[in-house]
């Protein structure tokens, strides 16, 4: 069939981790591949009751259309944690969205043109960067470290490219690499886009599952001059399947975000952003988030500890504070694509590291979850995949 299809559809590809994720469901696989949160912590028992409590109290508004920017009382809530973030937002800077994929997917639509630059840090998030690519956009990374992203190389690749259109960010236990942007980089950060004129998309989807320390302020508490655009999320701290996420921004930006989601889904899932609001209101939602932490603490705890013991001295790997990521860095002359092979017949899955790159290559590195997994197969699936490394 010869379809006239848009030139964009070429550059969609499937995602690695999607198509992974149907070999990880094989029986006996222990996968650390998924980037999705434990399912056994999700609040069903308390759910079945909110949803009835809706649907007997507000059933008709319930099911009906809603507002494109979102159930009013959900966005307050929001706009309310999120200033004692310190943030200096309100309902009307929210807009609600399809999970945080949804604003990462909008602000594509709204800043890329072919053959724009977007910056990005090296390795980033692979969602985000399928999303961008559909607007065929040119990428240049950013070096990081254990601090996040190096302000020095930002400034360099900013004076080399001065049209650059955006820089997307996650600076919360970053996926994948797990890594956290510290305080002086994120206020660098805000003075650089400021001098440059550029707007900063901060991805926040992991910032309350921090383990150890204070949280740190959000790179948006910095911003007084409307360049930070905040993309934040209920999927990693109560139930993904609702797809409540949300945009904060300054009023401007954020009128045309509510116009393009107009054409987009005319709104969320009115019972879905009901349902959200209720628990909030009405349960301990920082209790409920504090058990999350506990069992990814332990979580990530076994991993790392197993990996000490188990994996070859010549494999690195980070430590994250917080998050559902660990990220490893094999001898170079190793391939993670054809590791990811014989570790499949270990009866071990995880997701090489090339497709978090922007423009591909550093074969080299592979990211684990050890969220989804108990600790006893956590602990089973490491020592397997160590056994592996060292023969390798």
């Amino acid at each position: 069939m010869n379809n006239r299809f848009a030139k964009r559809v070429d550059n969609i590809k499937p995602s690695a981790i999607r198509e992974l994720a149907k070999i990880t469901k094989q029986p006996g696989v222990i996968s650390f591949a998924g980037g999705w949160p434990a399912g056994e912590l999700f609040p069903i028992e308390e759910m079945k009751q909110i949803c009835i409590d809706i649907l007997d109290k507000d059933g008709k508004s319930a099911l009906q259309y809603g507002d494109t920017e979102g159930y009013f009382p959900l966005r307050e809530i929001i706009a309310g944690r999120m200033r004692t973030m310190g943030v200096e937002v309100y309902a009307e800077n929210i807009v609600i969205t399809n999970g945080s994929q949804q604003g990462i997917e909008f602000s594509g639509k709204l800043f890329i043109d072919e053959g724009d630059v977007i910056i990005c840090e090296s390795p980033s998030y692979i969602g985000a960067l399928n999303a961008f690519k559909a607007y065929l956009p040119r990428f240049i990374e950013v070096q990081m470290d254990d601090d996040g992203m190096k302000m020095e190389d930002l400034e360099k690749k900013l004076d080399e490219n001065p049209n650059a259109k955006f820089i997307y960010t996650i600076p919360d236990f970053q996926n994948p690499t797990g890594r956290t942007m510290s305080v002086e980089r994120r206020k660098k950060l805000v003075l650089l886009a400021e001098k440059y004129n550029i707007c900063i998309i901060e991805d926040s989807p992991y910032r309350d599952l921090r383990f150890e320390e204070k949280d740190l302020p959000p790179i948006k508490s910095f911003d007084t001059k409307g360049k930070v655009i905040y993309l934040g999320t209920f999927s990693k701290t109560f139930c993904p399947g609702l797809r409540v996420g949300w945009i904060a921004a300054d009023s401007e930006i954020i009128r045309k975000y509510s116009l393009i989601k107009q054409g987009v889904d005319l709104h969320n899932s009115s019972m879905a952003q009901r349902e959200v609001y209720t628990f909030v209101k009405e349960y301990d939602f920082d209790d409920h988030i504090t058990k999350i932490i506990d069992v990814y603490r332990s979580r990530r705890d076994a991993m790392l500890i197993t990996m000490e013991k188990e994996f070859p001295l010549n494999v690195k790997y980070t430590a994250p504070k917080g998050g559902l990521f660990v990220w490893v860095d094999l001898p170079e002359e190793l391939d993670a694509e054809k590791v990811l092979v014989k570790a499949l017949e270990y009866k071990v899955a995880f997701i090489p590291g090339e497709s978090f790159y922007p423009n591909g290559g550093n074969k080299s590195h592979f990211r684990l979850n050890y969220a989804t997994m108990p600790e006893k197969e956590i602990v089973e699936g490491i020592t397997r995949l160590g056994k592996l490394l060292k023969s390798l």
